[in-house]
């Protein structure tokens, strides 16, 4: 697309900004609810993982999301808080009753469930976050398919491995 044509559609970079966030929030709830429905009927704890896992392949397809993201987080800004309330809110109201129904069944630990939910948000980021450096320590590529297969299993493992009742 060419700049003039991006001015005309959208009069200021805030605009373009709040249009582009609209879009891969949009993308993102797509990839989760189409995770969700290939699986068919699920547990709070299948819920779950399928979400995050999700959110996984989007970052790891899309790595520019985390950074678009965390740019934003950096400090407390006017956008921060439109992406909070148009966003990540709405994303938020979903997975937090997932996550107490999967605690309730003694399928996660328990936790605050916001607290929870950014803990995974940290694994479910770490090769796109950590991309450039995990490329220059290790000569592997964090986009590699195989390698983020054999991180989110071990994900997996880790987090929503069998836990014992309490």
């Amino acid at each position: 697309m060419q700049h003039p044509l991006i001015t005309y559609h959208f009069r200021s970079k805030e605009i373009l900004w709040r249009a582009v966030a609209e879009y891969v929030f949009q993308r993102v709830r797509q990839e989760r609810d189409a995770s969700l429905s290939s699986f068919g009927p699920a547990s709070a704890v299948d819920r779950v993982k399928l979400a995050y896992r999700a959110l996984f392949r989007f970052t790891v397809d899309f790595p520019e999301f985390h950074r678009f993201i965390l740019q934003e987080s950096l400090g407390h800004s006017t956008r921060l808080q439109w992406l909070a309330e148009t966003n990540l809110k709405p994303l938020i109201d979903w997975l937090l009753p997932q996550i107490r129904a999967a605690q309730e069944e003694h399928s996660l630990p328990k936790v605050e469930p916001i607290v929870f939910h950014y803990m995974l948000i940290s694994l479910t980021s770490t090769l796109s976050g950590f991309g450039p450096e995990f490329s220059a320590t290790s000569n592997r590529s964090p986009s590699d398919p195989a390698l983020a297969e054999e991180y989110w299993c071990t994900v997996e493992r880790l987090v929503f491995g069998a836990l014992e009742p309490s």
